[in-house]
């Protein structure tokens, strides 16, 4: 009979879409038993883990989402050596506030300096915090944006990208936009305008973007609206690769 309570519970449980609660049942009615909980610590350790269990699937689709290349802390990020940024800087940045008022951050300098690195490691502590974000390359980009009149999976990519709190755009201006191809890029930018935040990492300052853009007028456009509300941090041009800072080296092994 106790059996039969349990299963038609945990149908109610699934019902009420409280799964992972139903699942979880059986075993949570044990530790009450032998701990002797009282009702409210049953239900309090019930809401518990229900609100455990969704969070992590949603951490977990967060993470799917954002598309990032790699997944890497910015607690291993090496800030000896480098002036892209200082450690006051960096914890600045890492505590989030410009992503909730909506700012936008430029990462500029040559390749090499760690502006991806410190991009991602950005939106990997958005996704932490509660925040969608997605990663593309410019390249990518252009082609969602290109196909997405005729590729569904374009569709469904770019509503993630206007739904999202942080776009992250990497490698702007990397080459040269066609008319059509800078039009949909500015229709992109004014749509995420004030309502999300959007890093980019470019080794061409904005005073390049119009050669490559080729319209000046949409360059002043989409230059406006990304300059409103921005922190543009710069990489020394003398600045030595992250990457070769930190490669793998055969020789490193050698005494």
């Amino acid at each position: 009979m106790m059996n039969k309570t349990v299963h038609e519970l945990q149908d109610q449980f699934r019902q009420l879409r409280l799964a992972e609660t139903a699942e979880e049942l059986p075993q949570l009615l044990r530790e009450a038993e032998k701990a002797s909980w009282t009702y409210l610590e049953f239900l309090e350790s019930i809401t518990r883990y229900e609100l455990a269990k969704r969070e992590a699937k949603s951490l977990e689709k967060r993470m799917k989402w954002a598309r990032f290349p790699f997944v890497k802390s910015l607690d291993e990020f090496e800030l000896k050596g480098q002036n892209v940024l200082t450690a006051r800087q960096l914890s600045q940045l890492r505590e989030l506030s410009w992503l909730e008022q909506q700012y936008n951050l430029i990462l500029l300098g040559p390749p090499g300096i760690g502006k991806t690195y410190i991009a991602i490691g950005l939106g990997l502590e958005a996704v932490y915090r509660g925040f969608h974000v997605y990663f593309a390359t410019m390249g990518e980009l252009v082609q969602l944006l290109k196909s997405e009149e005729y590729l569904n999976k374009s569709k469904v990519q770019l509503k993630r990208i206007r739904n999202a709190d942080l776009v992250i755009i990497d490698d702007l201006m990397y080459m040269a936009m066609d008319q059509r191809e800078a039009n949909l890029f500015f229709h992109l930018i004014n749509h995420l305008y004030e309502r999300s935040s959007i890093i980019l990492t470019s080794n061409k300052s904005p005073e390049e973007w119009g050669h490559l853009i080729g319209d000046q007028g949409i360059t002043t456009a989409i230059l406006d609206r990304l300059l409103h509300r921005v922190e543009v941090i710069h990489g020394g041009e003398n600045e030595e690769s992250h990457r070769m800072k930190n490669r793998k080296s055969i020789f490193s092994a050698e005494v």
